[in-house]
């Protein structure tokens, strides 16, 4: 039974930061590309960043690029999300997921439809 558990969201103060963990199990880690993608209110979930996986390439939003780092530690089996310099904006259910794809540009990575597991969300409020 494959299971990806997310970790690490909370309360945070505009300009503070974040680091999100997703610990992966019943899956083969590393044959699988990781992405975080995060829900608002009302709004549709939307992507946030990804990591192909050998972790060679990043793909981000332009809403996060230069602020929030995705990395993944494969003997750990897990992926991360730094999160800096949060806007109110960030605010959102956070989930990672999983999923195996051939093809690993950046529309393929930025799909929630290529992926085929996902967690339970953590939730990200930021205070102005």
């Amino acid at each position: 039974q494959v299971q990806l558990v997310e970790s690490g969201g909370g309360l945070v103060q505009a300009g503070g930061s974040l680091r999100l963990s997703c610990a992966a199990s019943g899956l083969t880690f590393s044959a699988n590309n990781m992405g975080w993608f995060r829900q608002a209110p009302g709004k549709e979930r939307e992507f946030v960043a990804a990591i192909r996986r050998s972790g060679g390439n990043t793909y981000y939003a332009d809403s996060v690029k230069g602020r929030f780092t995705i990395s993944r530690d494969n003997a750990k089996n897990t992926v991360y999300l730094q999160m800096n310099s949060l806007k109110p904006e960030d605010a959102a259910v956070y989930y990672c997921a999983a999923g195996f794809t051939v093809a690993q540009t950046m529309g393929v990575m930025m799909s929630p439809n290529n992926y085929n597991y996902w967690g339970q969300g953590t939730q990200v409020t930021v205070s102005s």
